[in-house]
C-alpha cells in the first residue's frame, strides 16, 4: 500500500507559535465546495482577495463509497488515490496563496446527504465508530500536517446528536440531557477531546477548529466545553433566523431589515442591527465566561439566500459585527460544485432564468450555465468590499 506520509509535503513542521500567527489578525474568507480539483477556483479566489477557504472535501467525486473514508460505514484506512487528489487541491491552493480549513462533512458512522436523506447518527451512538472517527483524523492529519496552505482542521462540520433525542433548542430539557449522556458517545465534548487527542499524537502543531450543538448555531456555542491547547478554534456558524435566510422556508415572506420573522404566528415585525447583536449574544457569553480571546473565534458560516429581499443589507450587517468584534469569518459560499444556484453571490437577485433545470436535465455543464450568469451586483459589491477593505488595511 502506498505510504501517506509520502505524500505530505517534506518541510519541517511550524510551532505553535508560528502555526497560531496566522489567526492573531482577523483574517477574512469563504467556503468551498468541490468535486474535483478546480485550480482556476483557487486562482478566482486569490484575485478576489480571499484570505483563506473553509474547504469541504467530502464532496470530491471517487471510486469509493465516500472521500478518503473509503466507507463511513467501516473506515479501515485512508485511500491513497484520494489522498493524492486532496494534496493536489492542496497544492492548487498554496500555488495561489490560498490558507485552508481543512474541513470534514462526514466521518465514519456519519454520512452527509446519504441516498434515503435520513440523518446518519450513528457515530452519536456507536463507540466503535468513534474510535474509527480517531484513527481516520489521526491518518488525515499525519498526511496533511506539513502541507504549506494548511491553518487549520475542522472536526466535523454542524455537530448535532441532540436533535436524534428529539433536542431543538438549549432548554431545560437540553440542559437534562446534557448531564444523561455525559462520558458516552452522544457527548459532543467528550468527541471533541478524543479528536484533539489523536491528532496531537500526530500534529501537535495545527490548529483545531470545534464547533458546537445545534449545527453550531450561536446558541450550541455555550455548552461547548474548552479544551486546554493553545491552537484551538472555536466556530459557530450564520445567526439566522433561519426562516428568513432560507429560501423555501422565506417564500416571499420576509426581508431584512424592516419585515423580519417575529414570535409564533406574527407575520413579520422591523428588525435593526441590534436584533443581530441579540443573535449574537450567547457567543459573547461563551467568550466572556471562558476568557477566549476575540482572535480564537471563527464565524465560519456567514449566509442568505441570494433571492431574498434585504439579503445585501443583512450579510453588510452581520459583517460589520464581526470586523467590530475582530472576529475572524467566512461566507458561504464561494462557486459551489453544484446545480443549486442559492448561496451563489455573483449571479446576483434574479431567480433562476427561465430553462436553467431542463439544460441542467439535458446534460448542460452547470458551472458554465452559472457563470454566464454572474455579473456585479449589490450582494456580491457588498462582500468584495470587505476584501478590499482588508487589502487597504495591510
Amino acid at each position: 500500500m502506498l505510504s501517506l506520509s509520502c505524500l505530505s509535503h517534506q518541510t519541517e513542521p511550524e510551532k505553535t507559535s508560528d502555526r497560531m500567527r496566522f489567526w492573531q489578525t482577523q483574517k477574512k474568507g469563504t467556503n468551498m465546495n468541490l468535486t474535483k480539483v478546480r485550480p482556476e477556483w483557487f486562482e478566482a479566489a486569490y484575485e478576489k482577495g480571499f484570505q483563506f477557504i473553509r474547504f469541504n472535501v467530502s464532496w470530491f467525486l471517487t471510486d469509493n463509497k465516500d472521500f478518503l473514508i473509503g466507507d463511513t460505514d467501516n473506515f479501515t484506512h485512508i485511500d491513497p488515490k484520494d489522498l493524492k487528489i486532496l494534496i493536489e487541491a492542496l497544492d492548487a491552493a498554496e500555488t495561489n496563496h490560498q490558507k485552508i480549513i481543512l474541513t470534514m462533512f462526514e466521518l465514519p458512522g456519519c454520512r452527509d446527504g446519504n441516498a434515503d436523506k435520513t440523518q446518519d447518527y450513528r457515530i452519536w451512538h456507536n463507540e466503535s465508530y468513534q474510535q474509527q472517527a480517531m484513527q481516520f483524523w489521526k491518518e488525515l492529519a499525519s498526511a496533511a500536517k506539513d502541507h504549506p496552505a494548511i491553518v487549520a482542521y475542522d472536526l466535523l462540520n454542524e455537530p448535532h446528536p441532540e436533535r436524534e433525542y428529539g433536542l431543538e433548542e438549549p432548554d431545560k430539557a437540553f440542559i437534562d440531557w446534557l448531564d444523561k449522556i455525559k462520558g458516552t458517545a452522544a457527548d459532543l465534548n467528550l468527541f471533541n477531546k478524543r479528536m484533539v487527542a489523536s491528532i496531537r499524537e500526530v500534529d501537535p502543531y495545527t490548529p483545531i477548529m470545534l464547533e458546537g450543538y445545534f449545527y453550531s448555531s450561536p446558541e450550541g456555542l455555550p455548552y461547548l466545553e474548552v479544551i486546554d491547547d493553545p491552537a484551538i478554534l472555536y466556530s459557530f456558524h450564520n445567526p439566522g433566523p433561519w426562516q428568513f435566510t432560507t429560501y423555501n422556508a422565506n417564500k416571499g415572506r420576509y426581508r431584512y431589515p424592516d419585515n423580519m420573522p417575529g414570535y409564533w404566528n406574527d407575520p413579520g415585525t422591523p428588525w435593526t442591527i441590534n436584533n443581530l447583536v441579540e443573535l449574537l449574544e450567547p457567543v459573547k457569553r461563551f467568550i466572556s465566561d471562558n476568557n477566549i480571546d476575540a482572535d480564537r473565534i471563527v464565524a465560519s458560516e456567514v449566509l442568505c439566500d441570494r433571492r431574498i429581499e434585504g439579503c445585501a443589507g443583512y450579510l453588510k450587517d452581520l459583517f460589520t459585527l464581526y470586523d467590530e468584534q475582530k472576529w475572524h469569518w467566512s461566507f458561504y459560499a464561494f462557486r459551489e460544485d453544484m446545480a443549486w444556484t442559492g448561496l451563489d453571490y455573483e449571479i446576483g437577485t434574479s431567480p433562476d432564468p427561465a430553462g436553467y433545470w431542463g439544460k441542467i436535465e439535458n446534460g448542460a455543464d452547470y458551472n458554465t450555465l452559472k457563470n454566464d450568469l454572474r455579473h456585479d451586483n449589490p450582494i456580491w459589491s457588498v462582500i468584495q468590499n470587505e476584501f478590499l477593505n482588508q487589502q487597504s488595511v495591510k
